[in-house]
């Protein structure tokens, strides 16, 4: 028979929210592509962004679940441990905190930028309006000739767009796309893909990450596989544990879902993700045929980087068991020091007893009442002798009176 759970544990389990499988929330199989999931998770954060359904408690309610979903979904070691163990495995770290700018109220919006400013990673989405627009072929695209870098300035939640040509020869050496901010604003560059209705669907994206005296952000389609480093994963377990922050850096190290781009007409777009000013950028568009020796040697460091993420998982478990010892034998090594002083003083306390003569109160005592009564005897004696030697007075009933005789008549 099932022993009975407490009132405290049945309120917990009731209050724990019931998760529905992630691949039932964004409508795939558990076979999907990644590209699949994030064309399944686009489609619906759209559908359900709190843009579009203003004061609607189940519709934000989806876009979290979804977002959840997503976030188990994409990242291959949680995706895992999901298959593997179900929600347990992955609910024991919290998830990244997403916001929509476009929604946040002026006060959210201003505790937002004081977290970011303080160094809180914040993961944010790009507006439903821009994606909407850009769905719906609203957008206007400007040319981005290759070698030919552009500056401008973007409000804040809005996005320019750019067309890049490339050829088949320019395809086959490789392609970048780049962008850097000397004011250090904050930015997302975003890859659209083309729909059949012409319109435009966002396929990849960027933030934007301080690399030296400005922020930078880029796309690198080489033909091979390139990583890229996601600086908010595990952001909220790192706070709470300080070693995490070491162990937990390479989690958001990634490979990007698009590895090369065919010749033809390719669409980027600089989005705006400041908190409260528009952001000052230049984009810049590459063939990456003069840097054969920079490919080659950043496949190479990210080569080294995937090894080293799997030593340091190996080397952590090492680190904790350690650690453990460590802690526990330092904890004992200040309980033996503590032992040992107390021993020392009563030891130094016996010693003393020794040395020094026992306190005598009563002979003390007996001392300073015979002084004082000697004093007080004294001081009778003196009070008596000083009336002895005093002279005395006559009264005036004593005094002697001459009375001479009076002959008689």
């Amino acid at each position: 028979m099932p022993a009975n759970r407490s009132k405290s544990e049945k309120h917990d389990a009731a209050a724990k929210p019931v998760r529905r499988d992630p691949y039932e929330v964004l409508g795939v199989s558990k076979n999907s592509a990644d590209q699949e999931i994030k064309s399944a998770y686009r489609r619906m954060a759209l559908k359900y962004h709190p843009d579009k359904n203003a004061n609607d408690p189940k519709a934000a309610d989806m876009f979290k679940e979804v977002t959840f979903s997503y976030n188990i979904l994409s990242d291959p070691d949680k995706r895992r441990q999901y298959d593997t163990a179900g929600f347990e495995a992955v609910e024991s770290e919290s998830q990244e905190l997403e916001l929509d700018l476009s929604s946040l109220g002026t006060v959210n919006t201003m505790f937002a930028a004081l977290f970011s400013k303080l160094g809180v990673p914040i993961k944010t989405t790009v507006s439903a309006t821009v994606l909407e627009e850009a769905l719906n072929n609203l957008v206007t695209v400007l040319p981005l000739p290759l070698g030919q870098p552009i500056s401008k300035k973007v409000e804040k939640q809005c996005a320019h767009f750019y067309s890049v040509r490339i050829t088949e020869e320019e395809a086959r050496s490789g392609f970048v796309c780049r962008v850097q901010s000397s004011d250090k604003s904050k930015f997302k560059l975003l890859y659209f893909d083309r729909e059949e209705n012409n319109g435009l669907s966002l396929a990849l994206q960027e933030d934007s990450a301080k690399t030296g005296k400005v922020t930078s952000a880029g796309m690198y389609f080489l033909g091979f596989p390139v990583y890229r480093l996601d600086q908010t994963m595990n952001s909220v377990a790192a706070s709470k544990d300080p070693d995490a922050a070491f162990f937990k850096k390479l989690d958001g190290f990634q490979p990007c879902e698009i590895t090369e781009l065919k010749a033809g007409d390719h669409v980027f777009a600089v989005y705006g993700d400041n908190f409260f000013r528009s952001a000052s950028y230049t984009i810049e568009a590459l063939c990456a045929a003069p840097f054969k020796e920079e490919k080659e040697y950043l496949r190479a460091v990210e080569t080294q980087i995937l090894t080293k993420r799997v030593e340091i998982s190996k080397f952590e478990t090492e680190y904790r068991e350690v650690l453990a010892q460590f802690t526990e034998m330092t904890s004992r090594y200040a309980q033996e020091m503590q032992a040992i002083d107390e021993l020392l003083k009563q030891r130094n306390e016996i010693h003393a007893s020794y040395t020094s003569a026992p306190p005598m109160k009563r002979s003390r005592s007996k001392s300073r009442g015979s002084f004082k009564e000697a004093k007080e005897d004294g001081q009778v004696k003196d009070k008596k002798s000083t009336m002895r030697d005093r002279p005395k007075k006559k009264k005036w009933y004593n005094i002697h009176l001459k009375v001479e005789k009076r002959k008689p008549c």
